[in-house]
């Protein structure tokens, strides 16, 4: 195998190759990216076999052929390189790589791309197309609310369905929940409500633009997904997933809203002074007030008032500051709006005016 291209092209390819692959450390044939050079052209494939990722890029091939690299040392090197046309010349079972303009070579040890695994294949006949701009809103919206227990498994993914003529996506750790819905035409089919894990939803959301579609396929046990160049596949999370219509409130009679990024930077300011291990914060809200503080403890205390609109009575709820700012911090709206009904029960953030998300969170004990 032999050819020539851009570094810069190739560059980010391998950048997205190399956050696929789960091992770093030990050089097997999966911690390398797979290369098959062919009709002008640069096949690149990753895995850590839950997670397949697969592009193709221009290059000027001498002779076609393919192998497999050592992905973390071989996104080291062209790190190092400065841009301009590279040359790849694969002998026996290692690869040369060399700037054309530079007397700079690197050897790296291959292993036979016999040796790659095979990808699963999409049924396209059940594939639907997104704009690509709505499904990356939606996996900001919820992704973040993704459990880490790994003994709640069906916990630890994005929640996916289609009812009627919505799509749907839900995340929550117990704790707290993040819904989004998108209108969808008649022509997408029906499918079981399945788990997505974080990973690939996380690459579409770093690697993805916002012009033009991605393209969907899911089957019982494999979602594909395909952008631009790009196709990648995930194995789902096995497991029943919670009924997040329990939680959901169908109304709340009490509300106050404010100013977004106001309400964010009081946060993070009390938060330098919030116990880390319970992450509390306490809302006191008034007419026309509300103030963010922190409890008291050795190290001290901090106290923030803000203005806000609310009518009623005078509350305090405590809250983990984690599970409001991470909401505010994917929304864009200018205000938001914090609908309840009693400080001990359930409380949704909501962008003003409502739009097609919201978040719900469990409040803490006030003492």
């Amino acid at each position: 195998m032999k050819f020539t291209c851009e570094r810069s092209i190739l560059l980010k390819e391998i950048a997205i190759a190399q956050e696929i692959i789960s091992s770093k450390n030990a050089i097997s044939i999966l911690s390398n990216i797979y290369l098959e050079a062919e009709n002008d052209s640069l096949i690149i494939k990753a895995t850590n076999i839950k997670v397949n990722f697969e592009t193709r890029v221009p290059v000027m091939v001498e002779e076609a052929g393919s192998t497999t690299v050592f992905g973390e040392k071989f996104l080291g090197i062209l790190n190092s390189i400065p841009d301009g046309e590279l040359e790849f010349d694969q002998k026996d079972m290692r690869i040369i790589i060399k700037p054309t303009q530079r007397k700079i070579k690197f050897q790296l040890k291959s292993i036979a791309s016999d040796k790659f695994p095979e990808f699963p294949v999409p049924n396209n006949n059940d594939a639907f197309d997104l704009p690509v701009k709505d499904f990356k809103e939606m996996i900001q919206q919820t992704v973040f609310a993704v459990s880490d227990d790994e003994t709640r498994y069906f916990m630890n993914g994005v929640f996916f369905e289609k009812q009627t003529d919505k799509l749907i996506m839900v995340a929550t750790d117990g704790r707290r929940l993040a819904y989004i819905d998108k209108p969808v035409g008649a022509n997408i089919k029906d499918f079981a409500g399945i788990i997505v894990p974080p990973k690939i939803l996380n690459t579409i959301m770093r690697w993805a633009g916002d012009e033009g579609f991605v393209s969907i396929s899911i089957t019982d046990k494999i979602i594909f997904i395909q952008f631009g160049s790009y196709q990648l596949s995930s194995v789902l999370i096995e497991g029943q997933f919670p009924n997040y219509h329990r939680v959901i409130p169908e109304s709340q009679s009490y509300s106050f809203s404010m100013n977004r990024l106001e309400m964010l930077d009081a946060l993070k300011r009390v938060s330098l002074l919030v116990e880390q291990k319970s992450r509390r914060v306490y809302l006191g809200v008034s007419p026309g007030l509300m103030s963010i503080s922190s409890e008291e403890s050795d190290i001290g205390t901090a106290k923030e008032e803000i203005p806000c609109k609310y009518e009623g009575e005078d509350v305090s709820m405590a809250l983990n500051y984690r599970y409001i700012e991470e909401p505010l911090k994917v929304m864009s709206e200018v205000e938001i709006s914090v609908h309840f009904t009693e400080p001990n029960k359930v409380i949704t953030i909501k962008p003003a005016p409502e739009k097609d998300f919201f978040h719900i969170l469990m409040p803490m004990q006030l003492d």
